[in-house]
């Protein structure tokens, strides 16, 4: 194990969770291609991830919270992702998430794979539906890049000191506060900026990069 590690941040969707929780969402309002055609865009860095959230986000008015709420509690989980957390955790590392989706997978999905905390956005509702808006902690396509920063400011740890895990182009950021740099099964955007590149989807691969 490499002692040096303090802090692991995990991106949610495609990393922690094999798939787009908003795609899912979208599907049963019969929207699934119309929203993963801007997912793909911004996850190529073709869109800001602000303008392509908020396109998204507002296809999904009308769906209610509760509905939204099970869909969240029954995602697919990335082959590998409680094992690495674990892992990582009896090592004494802080395991956080860093999403630009939604809290309603984010914070159920902290309590399954049992990392930390997590950092990701709110989706609105009014009467137990949803309204379209959404606001939160990871809006911008600079927001984890941010966070992370006044995280290790506050936790007094070096970017020697921490890993971060993503596919798209918004874990572009991050990757800027660490030395090392998982692009895992991730667009090429993020691979050229990554110190390591994982394609086979198996987070417990990262075990061999860690020693």
């Amino acid at each position: 194990m490499n002692l040096k590690i303090k802090l692991a941040v995990f991106d949610f969707d495609s990393t922690l969770m094999d798939g787009e929780t908003i795609d899912i969402l979208a599907g049963e309002l019969g929207l699934k291609a119309e929203v993963s055609r801007i997912t793909e865009e911004a996850m190529n860095g073709k869109l800001s991830f602000f303008e392509s959230l908020s396109r998204r986000v507002s296809l999904l008015k009308g769906l209610p919270v509760e509905r939204v709420d099970q869909i969240c509690q029954n995602l697919p989980y990335m082959n590998g992702s409680l094992e690495i957390i674990k892992y990582l955790k009896a090592e004494n590392i802080k395991v956080i998430c860093f999403s630009g989706g939604f809290r309603n997978a984010t914070s159920y999905a902290k309590n399954k794979l049992g990392f930390d905390t997590d950092f990701s956005n709110v989706l609105h509702s009014r009467d137990g539906v949803l309204t379209g808006l959404v606001g939160g902690d990871m809006m911008f396509d600079w927001s984890k890049g941010d966070m992370l920063s006044r995280l290790q400011h506050l936790l007094g740890i070096s970017r020697e000191e921490t890993l971060v895990v993503g596919d798209g182009a918004n874990d572009l950021s991050m990757f800027k506060y660490a030395d090392m740099k998982v692009a895992f099964c991730a667009k090429e955007i993020l691979k050229k900026e990554a110190t390591i590149v994982i394609n086979n989807k198996d987070l417990r691969e990262i075990k061999n990069y860690i020693y």
